[in-house]
């Protein structure tokens, strides 16, 4: 970045910007008149942006401080130094978008789609203490979250070595291949987060909460983790699983064949806490009845698995393809399944005699981010669920215990 004076934030009045974001529109059809959006050092401080598309807009240095730009989508826009600072970015759309430099200190980013966007490091213009923006000065600075809500956000493969995010709220993100090396993440909550192949090298984790965090593959070298909670974390899963001198395979084979053979022959698996991982797939599974509370599925492929009437309680599922999947009254309770894709699941009652049927139980589970549409959910029970930014257009909720 050169080192040319620097403008004076430009206010727009509402005609200008309307304008403006026509001419983006025709511009992003194809359309003529169209304009690409260019609103660099302009100050749109407090404005109502919220659903706008901003594709590949150029807000290099705009004031949007305080802005509500929820559900927006801003994927590939330069947002190169731009002072979003409180601003209201819910489930705004920011992949690959330019943020270096950009201060988002104590920005509301819970669901928001951040994947492969560049925090890194910026050459930002500062304000001069006497004369205002008529003298420029320069600063490397990294690109800020400071006390920012970014709860459910996806942020796999993001660029944020050397980023500040004290005491920010990361809470069930997807930080999967993230670079955050020299990262300043003091007394952040990271608590049920996905940093499977994060590189973490470097960074200040002093004082964190990283309570049921994914830690596979993850680069700590030289991290500083003085008093950082890591209690229940996620690591690499054993390379075989055994039951009872049998191998984990064996066991599901043999359950398998008691669900086919209507228990004549073959035995129901009874057991807690087993980590389902090294079988990575268990697709179209026969497993009804399966009883493993408090296991781990985590990422796994369980596509049309048949789990009716299974037991699974407190077990952790995120990120898991659930599509298709029966799961007509299984237990869920207290589960974790966030960002689970369970588009098209079966989750209503399950007969069990003559007007009897036992219901699917969500009660207290974790489906932040899960993908639920088109999925069969009637009498389903969501009784104090999760259910921040779980998408359920489609979804059969007919008489489910939900709690809007």
């Amino acid at each position: 970045m050169s080192t040319q004076p620097q403008q004076h934030h430009t206010a727009l009045d509402a005609h200008a910007l309307r304008e403006a974001l026509d001419a983006h529109q025709r511009y992003l059809a194809g359309r003529a008149g169209g304009r690409r959006l260019n609103l660099t050092y302009a100050d749109l401080a407090n404005c109502s942006l919220e659903g706008v598309d901003l594709r590949d807009a150029d807000l290099t240095g705009a004031k949007l401080s305080g802005s509500t730009l929820a559900r927006a989508n801003l994927s590939r826009a330069i947002l190169f130094g731009a002072d979003l600072r409180e601003a209201d970015m819910r489930h705004v759309n920011l992949k690959r978008a330019d943020l270096r430099g950009a201060c988002m200190r104590g920005a509301n980013l819970a669901g928001a789609e951040l994947a492969g966007c560049d925090l890194r490091e910026g050459r930002i213009a500062l304000q001069d203490k006497l004369d205002g923006f008529r003298i420029l000065r320069h600063e490397h600075r990294p690109g800020e979250l400071n006390y920012a809500v970014l709860s459910g956000a996806n942020l796999a493969g993001a660029q944020m070595s050397g980023a500040v995010a004290m005491t920010s709220d990361f809470t069930d993100a997807n930080l999967s291949g993230a670079i955050l090396t020299g990262a300043k993440l003091m007394r952040a909550v990271l608590d049920g987060a996905d940093l499977s192949g994060a590189d973490l090298g470097g960074a200040d984790l002093s004082g964190a909460s990283m309570k049921r965090c994914v830690l596979t593959n993850v680069n700590l070298s030289q991290a500083r983790l003085d008093d950082c909670d890591l209690t229940d974390v996620l690591r690499a899963p054993p390379p075989i699983f055994y039951i009872d001198d049998k191998s984990l395979g064996e066991v599901m084979a043999e359950h398998e064949q008691f669900c086919d053979t209507a228990g004549r022959k073959g035995q129901v698996l009874k057991m807690t806490e087993v980590d389902f991982r090294p079988m990575k797939s268990l697709k179209k599974r026969r497993l009804s009845g399966l009883s493993a509370p408090r296991s781990i599925f985590f990422g796994m492929d369980l596509e049309g698995v048949q789990l009716q009437g299974a037991d699974l309680t407190g077990c952790d599922l995120r990120g898991a393809n659930l599509r298709e999947a029966d799961l007509r009254g299984a237990r869920f309770t207290d589960a974790q399944l966030a960002r689970a894709d369970m588009r098209g699941a079966k989750m209503g009652p399950l007969a069990i005699g003559d007007s009897r049927f036992v219901r699917t139980d969500f009660s207290r589970a974790s489906l932040r981010g899960a993908d639920l549409r088109g999925a069969h959910a009637p009498r389903a029970r969501f009784l104090e669920a999760q259910m921040d930014g779980a998408r359920i257009a489609g979804c059969d909720l007919t008489g489910a215990e939900l709690e809007i």
